[in-house]
């Protein structure tokens, strides 16, 4: 199992948390998602290695930024 986090920003809301949580859910590999509007905090867990870019992607696709910290 893989662990990584990232920092978001443009998140202001429980909204803004559901739009990142659906869209990085959907990388492969995924299994869960922790992401929290207040912090800017993205945990990303997966069973096995986490492509960065895949999921900075999907931030994007959200409609976000973000950076691995």
């Amino acid at each position: 199992m893989a662990e990584n986090e990232y920092r978001v920003t443009g998140m202001t809301c429980a909204h803004c948390e559901m739009s990142v949580r659906e869209e990085v859910g959907e990388v492969a590999g995924v299994t869960e998602v922790q992401v929290s509007a207040q912090t800017g905090k993205l945990l990303v867990t997966a069973d096995g290695e986490i492509d960065d870019a895949q999921i900075l992607a999907a931030v994007d696709e959200a409609g976000y930024a973000a950076e691995r910290v």
